[in-house]
């Protein structure tokens, strides 16, 4: 007997778990929510057609209605959700009283805290709830995990994500491959590291960087973005010295963002204009996401977890990249793999009762080594190389 899953929200992250969930969790049936009945079903359509078969059932659903959430996804083994990050505390609430396993992608680390504080709760329910469980928060974490596996003790972990078009554009040289509000939830507030083994909070868009990867790629910039790390920080805090987390980007998006950073144009607080209301954000959002939309542009994903440590009295230094790209024959972008499946990966573990009970944090819930081996199953390039040094070498 199979397992029966519930995605909410039926945009590129939800579609492709959904594809991921029908590949290789054992389904019996997929069930795809949206707010927009019609876009689920168009998306259930391109799914059955893909894979074949007729796995894949969709509906309207309102997410903000704890009762409706509750008693549509009746039954479920476990849920995905990949509605705005807001919106997953009630979705938690439902998911636990309906006796469902839960992800997220989540994205805003206050809201994960939010719904990590349902643990009781889920335990009692004998349901597990994980959020951040995306790519960054998500896959860069648990790969972290898995680099620390061996380790006696750990000196520094640095994640560095980018998802990127593969042909630059200017004015930014950036594709939106995401809601662009997420994106700028990203860049603004503050992130949250550990240095010298403490919690340190640190402002975005800070800490400029140059760092190099294999052809295509190239030459790159980084800086300081928010959500990256989750909850590892509290995690790790006094057993890890350094954990931090960039954003990948091309040479020179850096400072031309900044530049509409500085002059408020993404300001959170209403200014008036012509006698209305307005908030600079939003008026960004409308007008520049349909200009880096850039349709028909097709997207990578590089990320690079390096973690440094000791283990039997020498240093080591293991270094995890993954890179990805638009699939050509499925039409899942490079960001809908990494993401969507990486998220569908533990969603899965949790059907499969491999992840106790209780809302629990990525980094505790999933075995590193087993996320991994299911990781390698996806036909996305990973690659991992391990540098030891022998007390005395220089």
């Amino acid at each position: 007997m199979g397992h029966t899953y519930t995605v909410l929200g039926a945009g590129l992250q939800g579609t492709a778990a959904a594809y991921d969930m029908a590949r290789f969790g054992k389904a019996d049936c997929i069930r795809l929510f949206d707010r927009d009945a019609r876009q689920a079903e168009a998306m259930a359509d391109r799914l059955n057609a893909l894979l074949e078969s007729d796995l894949v059932v969709a509906d309207g659903i309102d997410v903000r209605d704890g009762g409706e959430v509750e008693t549509k996804i009746a039954g479920s083994s476990a849920l995905l959700s990949a509605v705005p990050y807001f919106f997953n505390p009630t979705i938690a609430l439902a998911c636990i009283h309906a006796g469902a396993h839960m992800c997220d992608l989540g994205g805003n680390t206050d809201i994960s805290k939010r719904v990590l504080s349902m643990s009781d709760e889920a335990r009692q329910a004998g349901v597990s709830i994980i959020p951040d469980c995306g790519l960054a928060p998500g896959l860069g974490n648990i790969l972290a995990v898995y680099g620390m596996r061996d380790l006696d003790t750990v000196e520094s972990v640095r994640i560095r994500c980018g998802g990127l078009p593969q042909d630059p554009k200017p004015p930014l040289f950036y594709k939106v491959v995401f809601n662009i509000a997420g994106l700028t939830n990203e860049y603004f507030g503050e992130a949250v590291f550990l240095r010298a083994g403490r919690i340190t909070r640190v402002k975005t868009f800070s800490e400029l960087e140059e760092i190099d990867f294999e052809p295509p790629v190239g030459r790159c910039e980084a800086f300081v973005t928010s959500g990256g790390t989750s909850t590892c920080p509290w995690t790790f805090e006094g057993k890890i010295r350094n954990y931090d987390y960039k954003t990948v980007r091309y040479p020179g998006h850096f400072e031309r963002f900044k530049v509409m950073h500085d002059l408020g144009l993404l300001d959170l607080r209403p200014v008036e204009v012509g006698g209305s209301k307005v908030i600079p954000r939003d008026v960004f959002h409308t007008i520049v996401s349909p200009r880096l939309s850039f349709p028909g542009d097709k997207d990578l994903v590089v990320l690079r977890v390096t973690v440094e440590g000791k283990r039997d009295g020498h240093e080591h230094k293991t270094t995890l990249e993954v890179m990805d790209f638009e699939d050509e024959r499925t039409g899942f972008s490079a960001m809908q793999r990494t993401t969507g499946w990486s998220a569908s990966i533990v969603s899965i573990m949790q059907a499969e009762g491999r992840v106790e009970p209780g809302a629990i944090p990525l980094e505790l819930a999933v075995d590193g080594q087993a996320f991994v081996e299911d990781f390698k199953l996806r036909g996305i390039r990973f690659t991992e190389a391990e540098r030891r040094t022998i007390s005395g070498e220089p």
